[in-house]
């Protein structure tokens, strides 16, 4: 709803604030290493924390209280985002696997293991039912949640693979890469749709506009650009 922000620090914890005042509402205090990112669930209440610990947790966030943690990954965990309706979450690790998690009790669903290298991120599709890894592998890959099955590789980029995102109908996928380029592409057939080629360094994120016609792209040649 916009009325708090969640941050994560190199001081092993995340807060809360008030949006309006900047007043802190909770510390969420547990990891014993770096936290590298911090998500709010979509109604808000929960917040999944990744840490270099190689753990995620999970917060209740009005009180800061601890609802489970998520402990399996060998290595550091880069990233965690909830599914859309909450109940699960996807950790993306250094130790080149991205797991699937239930959300209340922290119980592991599904390992996500064919990268050969780092997973940098991994998100859900809009409908929850894939979910789409980055890795330093130079590939994304598309994986079904429930089952952890691999539907198809995404391999063109001659770098690492940074992140990836859905389009808002989850036809498409875009993929931001260390070899100063963005790809488009088809999300069940794997396909290459159109290479994104202007920027002069790593592109270390991409995002589909709400409507999906454009996207953005974020670059280390300190611009941003948006594309068709």
């Amino acid at each position: 709803d916009g009325k708090t922000i969640v941050t994560a620090s190199d001081d092993k914890t995340a807060k809360v604030w008030e949006t309006t005042t900047g007043k802190l509402v909770s510390t969420l205090i547990g990891h014993s290493s770096n936290v590298r990112n911090a998500n709010f669930s979509r109604d808000g209440k929960t917040i999944v924390t990744a840490s270099w610990d190689n753990t995620a947790k999970v917060w209740e966030t009005t009180t800061g209280k601890l609802v489970s943690t998520l402990t399996g990954h060998t290595f550091y965990v880069n990233n965690a985002n909830f599914s859309p309706d909450g109940k699960t979450i996807v950790t993306a690790s250094a130790d080149n696997t991205a797991r699937v998690w239930k959300t209340t009790t922290g119980k592991l669903v599904s390992t996500l293991n064919e990268h050969t290298s780092n997973v940098n991120n991994a998100n859900f599709s809009p409908n929850g039912k894939t979910i789409v890894t980055a890795s330093s592998d130079g590939t994304a890959k598309v994986w079904k949640t429930k089952t952890g099955k691999l539907l198809s590789t995404l391999t063109a980029h001659t770098s690492y693979v940074i992140n990836a995102n859905f389009s808002p109908d989850g036809k498409t996928i875009v993929t931001a890469s260390a070899d100063n380029t963005a790809k488009v592409w088809e999300t069940t057939t794997g396909k290459l749709v159109s290479t994104l080629t202007a920027h002069i360094s790593t592109v270390n994120n991409a995002n589909f506009s709400p409507d999906g016609k454009t996207i953005v792209t974020a670059s280390d040649d300190k611009t941003a650009k948006v594309w068709e």
